[in-house]
């Protein structure tokens, strides 16, 4: 089984980045994690630019990791109570594509953020987006990395506590079993 990572997070040091960093290791046994390409430099989404220019070859490198794997993992911070303006332009650009890349594709999320709810907002709003693309959203268990500066290794690269760990692993093998049934 292949799954995709897709961090929503630019940011150096991010702790979403530390989440995607770390779930390769706790994938179950026949499951490989790759990461998709970062999406800083596609231009702002505008229908008139894909109509006169086509799609950036980004777009359609994401789109093809997408169509290829068994599954999605989307890790991503919360802004503003939701999502990250990079992360929903990059989506917004890949879901305009012919044959769209997300339709039936099996979805999980994870966020993670310095305050209490781990990016709980803008999973919620990230589920409305995958539903509106007829994405299949898997619901439980849920990852939400509350306080992640303390969960983070001495490096910031990965997730150290073992409690979110097994949350982790739990998600991953879950949505494993999900994805094959």
């Amino acid at each position: 089984m292949k799954l995709l990572t897709i961090c929503g997070s630019l940011r150096s040091g991010s702790f979403n980045r530390a989440i995607c960093n770390t779930l390769p290791e706790l994938a179950p046994d026949g499951c490989v994690i790759e990461d998709a390409p970062g999406f800083a430099d596609l231009p702002i989404y505008n229908a008139d630019g894909h109509n006169t220019r086509g799609f950036p070859d980004r777009v359609s490198e994401i789109a093809a990791l997408v169509r290829a794997a068994d599954g999605i993992v989307i890790v991503s911070p919360e802004y503003n109570f939701s999502i990250p303006g990079g992360l929903k332009n990059a989506i917004d650009w890949i879901s305009r594509l012919p044959d769209q890349p997300f339709k039936k594709k099996p979805v999980a999320l994870q966020s993670a953020a310095a305050g209490m709810l781990g990016g709980a907002r803008m999973q919620y709003h990230m589920r409305q987006v995958m539903v509106f693309l007829e994405a299949r959203v898997f619901t439980k268990p849920e990852v939400f990395v509350s306080f992640a500066k303390s969960k983070v290794d001495e490096s910031g690269e990965k997730i150290a506590d073992e409690t979110t760990r097994e949350m982790m692993r739990a998600q991953l093998t879950a949505f494993a079993a999900e994805i094959t049934s």
